[in-house]
């Protein structure tokens, strides 16, 4: 079952989706929050593992990022890591005050970008009893290192140079300066993935304001990764994912107790739809919740 919800974060109203099962609950659900990856919305990929989480007696709450989506907020497409982190908070708040939830046994999902705002946003908000990520991403390396790293210091300096240029254009009332998400500098996969009918959404992938860049640069997603314990973390990642790394060193900064799956031939991308790759991750994400969400 779906219900169409909404809820507060910094003043701005949140589209979302709250799975539950179908069968009728005897006793208040446990309850995962569902992020979603950047640029996506929650019809996508979060849907995909909220729905089976459902399947699975748990009620799981997708939403769209403030700025993005159906949620409000200007400018549009913004990537603000510390809005998406509090839009976290809110849901958890949101689900602390309904009815057929247990405001004791509330966790969380994120994946790709979200599987950086996910963490972040846990390591502070102790209402979140079990952590959980798919193909986890810190876009503040990303935007700082390039993926995979390499990246050049010059090549950071031009990026900050044309985010602080883009903020100064706006002031002047000049609009807001964007930039697409998806270019054909992408792999290939993730070009399929928004840009074909395997994963598109209308409203996914919006050019975002360039703005959004000194603000992911200064941000980290594992940095106080371990005020997460006592409270478990799962991080999950694809055999192949060229992000997989990034999982691999918030797993050795996290403290116990923390355990890193793997998903032969999953990529980064295969994760969020792939059968034969989604399936073990939600098997795996079952039995991480229904103990530690007990």
């Amino acid at each position: 079952m779906k219900i169409d919800v909404t809820f507060p974060s910094s003043n701005l109203t949140i589209a979302g989706i709250l799975f539950l099962p179908d069968a009728p609950a005897t006793e208040r659900l446990a309850a995962v929050v569902v992020g979603h990856p950047g640029g996506g919305v929650k019809e996508q990929t979060a849907s995909i593992y909220a729905e089976r989480l459902a399947r699975e007696g748990f009620a799981a709450l997708v939403f769209d990022a403030a700025y993005q989506g159906e949620s409000e907020g200007e400018p549009r497409g913004l990537e603000n890591p510390f809005q998406r982190a509090e839009d976290v908070k809110s849901a958890v708040s949101f689900l602390s005050t309904r009815d057929e939830i247990d405001p004791g046994r509330i966790g969380a999902l994120g994946i790709c970008a979200s599987g950086g705002y996910v963490p972040y946003a846990a390591q502070t908000d102790v209402r979140i009893r079990a952590v959980a990520t798919v193909s986890g991403s810190d876009m503040g390396t990303v935007m700082r290192d390039g993926l995979g790293g390499g990246q050049s210091p010059e090549t950071l300096r031009a990026m900050l140079e044309a985010s602080t240029a883009a903020r100064t254009a706006e002031a002047r009332g000049g609009g807001v300066v964007l930039q697409e998400w998806i270019t054909d500098a992408v792999d290939e996969e993730t070009y399929e993935y928004y840009r074909t009918p395997r994963g598109f959404h209308p409203r996914a992938v919006p050019p975002w304001p360039v703005r959004s860049v000194d603000l992911l640069v200064q941000y980290d997603s594992y940095a106080l990764i371990h005020l997460i314990a006592p409270r478990p973390l799962l991080m999950i990642i694809g055999s192949e994912a060229n992000t997989a790394y990034m999982s691999r060193e918030a797993i050795r900064r996290a403290a116990e107790p923390k355990e890193l799956f793997v998903v032969e031939g999953g990529t980064h991308i295969s994760m969020y739809d792939r059968d034969e790759h989604v399936t073990p991750a939600v098997a795996k994400l079952t039995t991480f919740f229904t103990e530690h969400l007990a």
